[in-house]
């Protein structure tokens, strides 16, 4: 039996889908070429900065209480630091997702009567509570400490508009500006680290002493840089992201200049303890090798978005970014126009997951969203989105975004999957 045969004995795929999923495949393969070669310097990233560092089955053991003087955990930081072309990184289990991360260095950075500005647009919808322009006041947001925030649009094309931010930073001293890397729940391309790089420098070059905090949360290793490389005072992200490599079960870091490395480690513990103490709890064996993985299992991400959106680009879909384009970022946007299809998708993705295959993903008012959010996600690790997972607000377009795969071959089932629920309900 081929494979073709077993999908469709297995699963009851319909021909169509069988068809249209291996035709994308085809088309495809000289991108793949391209994500393996970024892949394969990646990795070698990750080797120099674990040999140079010295890097020993002494840093798996685990420290308890204070956690003084743990060599894994301080180890691991200077390795983040290596890899990321950084002065200094924090990289902790104790955050609990990248909006936490994020919001540690924020409130690292900021103080009452500073003021914020993103220069990519809004942020991402989780953030909008930690910053004071979404929910109530008295919840501990930036605003209620009295950080300001600013925000400048993005052109038609999806980049930045820097008339707007240099009439901003002349206007009115700005102390930190906000980049995030990654579309978010929008429709705007995502940036390379070099990209990232460019719109620090027109900071710098207009408010030097303005620090630039990036969200980075989906594009670790996909570049063969990262954007602290290129200037950024400080990049921030998850572990169950891309970074972790699909064996981390929590956590998050921030890398970045020393100074502010250091004011974040301030705000994670305590002031005056900052990184010193925090004991790793046996946490550091799955960091260093999600993190030895990484570069690998990106590429395999990769792969998955590129097919997705080889492949519901030839059902009729607008795709963004399109199969042939550059990648920054791990996801991949389908727009549906209808909410039907829209949750079809999502279930056909939750179908061809290894874990909770079972089940049927609805719609739900998921905390930090302001709309009905529905996600698919049968992941090792919860909330995982390294791991094959498909999310989307409910709202007009209905646009699915869909990311991650620990393997190639098993983030294509899921695609198949859903490509035959799709063509079942025309």
């Amino acid at each position: 039996m081929n494979k073709n045969e077993f999908i469709k004995n297995s699963f009851g795929i319909c021909d169509k889908a069988i068809a249209v999923v291996e035709e994308a495949e085809n088309e495809v393969r000289g991108r793949f070429k391209h994500i393996d070669d970024n892949a394969e310097i990646n990795q070698f990233r990750v080797m120099k900065a674990f040999s140079d560092n010295r890097v020993s089955d002494s840093h798996f053991v685990e420290t308890t209480g204070y956690g003084y003087d743990d060599a894994g955990r301080d180890t691991l930081d200077r390795v983040y630091a290596d890899i990321f072309g950084a002065e200094d990184a924090l990289v902790r289990h104790n955050f609990i997702s990248g909006t936490h991360t994020i919001s540690t260095a924020l409130f690292g950075v900021l103080r009452p009567g500073d003021t914020l500005m993103s220069v990519t647009g809004k942020p991402y919808d989780t953030l909008g509570e930690v910053i004071g322009t979404e929910g109530g006041e008295g919840n501990g947001s930036l605003k209620d400490f009295g950080v300001e925030y600013l925000q400048t649009e993005l052109r038609s094309d999806g980049t930045p508009d820097f008339d707007a931010i240099k009439d901003a930073l002349e206007k009115k001293e700005i102390k930190a500006v906000a980049i995030q890397r990654s579309r978010g729940y929008g429709r705007r391309p995502t940036y390379s680290a070099r990209e990232i790089g460019d719109i620090v420098s027109f900071v710098k070059g207009i408010s030097p002493k303005t620090v630039c905090i990036v969200d980075n949360c989906y594009g670790e290793f996909v570049d063969t840089e990262e954007p602290t490389a290129f200037g950024a005072d400080i990049a921030a992200g998850s572990l169950i992201k891309n970074p972790g490599g699909g064996l981390a079960l929590t956590g998050g870091y921030i890398a970045g200049k020393k100074k502010y490395v250091e004011l974040c480690a301030y705000r994670l513990t305590s002031v005056g303890i900052g990184r010193e103490a925090g004991a790793s709890l046996g946490f550091n064996r799955r960091m260093y090798q999600g993190l030895f993985t990484a570069p690998h299992t990106v590429a395999q991400a990769l792969k998955a978005a590129v097919l997705c959106g080889a492949v519901f680009e030839k059902l009729g879909f607008e795709t963004e970014p399109k199969p042939t384009e550059e990648r920054h970022d791990i996801i991949q946007s389908v727009i549906f126009g209808s909410k039907e299809r829209l949750c079809a998708f999502c279930e056909g993705i939750q179908k061809g997951a290894p874990v909770d295959s079972f089940v049927t993903p609805e719609p739900w008012d998921m905390p930090g969203y302001s709309s009905q959010v529905i996600m698919a996600a049968g992941a090792f690790v919860q909330g995982a989105s390294i791991e094959l997972s498909a999310d989307a607000p409910i709202r007009p377009p209905y646009i699915a975004y869909m990311q991650g795969g620990l393997t190639y071959e098993s983030a294509k089932l899921g695609i198949t999957v859903a490509a035959d629920k799709i063509i079942n309900m025309e």
